[in-house]
């Protein structure tokens, strides 16, 4: 018997196709829905592997208390020495692209030159000395959430100071430099358990800012047509795809980011990258709670979420040799 395994998680719409993972290998996943709850103190967490994927964009479904019953639920396995899958401190790291990109240039990964504005009052101060066009983000973001390009200071100040502005949910607003891409797109590079799994290109004339690979993330519910996101330049259609596998993608970033996986403890994890139209490589955005497009698996050599539920069996059986 291995030790069991437990998926911390807040969206049930995310989780199927990593519930086939781990279905197709006849092993049993204890899905923990961190929405609401008690966590007894007094008590000794269950033996196993907890593997997290809380998303910095549960607040936008609705769970505002996700992010902090998750570190409370963690705190509490850690110190009970349980083992835990992107835990406490990949947690802080999906929760703010500031801890990111920090911690991105910690380890000599080039990123776009970025200010961060601690209240709404200061986004203009930030701003000074930037280029036109630049961009506004949430700090604590996910599926592109407060991103936007502005092409002059004037449309960035009317934009501010109106009715219209996103107040991130931490108060903290990003002021950055908009990075004009050799071709439309991005890239994003997924790693499980230190091995590169794959790449795939994302279609930013169609995606825009909002490049969430999750099926869930493509079709407006109320309308039944797929979203056309802030910094789309073309309308996507029905049936068209704004992910591809990326094939013969072998830069030696990837070693890079497998090194900068291992320095901050970061065991699931999807790097995205944009190749600048004046010869940069930048990376801009490091996602904890990965997802993955079923078109892309459809083609890839491997399953991403197979390869994860893998590495969590394997996990487990170490784990349960160890104990034994």
């Amino acid at each position: 018997m291995t030790l069991p395994i437990y998926a911390l998680h807040e969206n049930p719409e995310w989780f199927p196709p990593f519930a086939r993972a781990f279905a197709e290998r006849g092993v049993e996943v204890v899905e923990w829905v961190l929405t609401d709850g008690v966590l007894d103190l007094d008590s000794a967490p269950p033996e196993g592997i907890f593997w997290s994927r809380i998303s910095a964009s549960s607040h936008t479904r609705g769970h505002t208390l996700s992010k902090d019953y998750t570190r409370a639920v963690l705190s509490w396995l850690e110190a009970h020495g349980r083992r835990t899958v992107n835990g406490r401190r990949v947690l802080e790291l999906e929760m703010s692209k500031v801890d990111q990109l920090t911690a991105l240039r910690a380890a000599g990964i080039e990123t776009p030159r970025t200010v961060a504005a601690i209240g709404r009052e200061r986004i203009l101060e930030a701003a000074r000395g930037f280029p036109v066009p630049l961009i506004l983000k949430h700090n604590q973001g996910g599926k592109g959430l407060g991103v936007r390009r502005f092409d002059t200071y004037d449309e960035l100040e009317a934009y501010v100071g109106s009715t219209d502005f996103e107040e991130p949910v931490d108060g903290i607003t990003l002021v950055q430099e908009y990075v004009q891409a050799a071709t439309p797109r991005i890239t994003r590079v997924e790693i499980v358990g230190g091995e590169f799994i794959y790449a795939i290109d994302a279609d930013t004339a169609r995606g825009g800012f909002q490049l969430c690979p999750a099926d869930a993330c493509e079709i407006d519910p109320s309308t039944g047509r797929p979203i056309t996101p802030p910094g789309a330049t073309i309308a996507p259609e029905i049936g068209q795809q704004l992910f591809s596998l990326r094939e013969g993608f072998d830069h030696p970033i990837i070693g890079t980011y497998i090194d900068f996986a291992a320095r901050n403890g970061i065991e699931v994890l999807g790097v995205e990258l944009i190749e600048s139209a004046d010869g940069r490589l930048l990376t801009y955005d490091v996602n904890t709670n990965t997802n993955y497009n079923a078109n892309v698996e459809a083609v890839a050599p491997r399953s991403a979420p197979g390869a994860l539920a893998d590495y969590l069996v394997r996990l487990a059986s170490e784990g349960d040799a160890a104990a034994a």
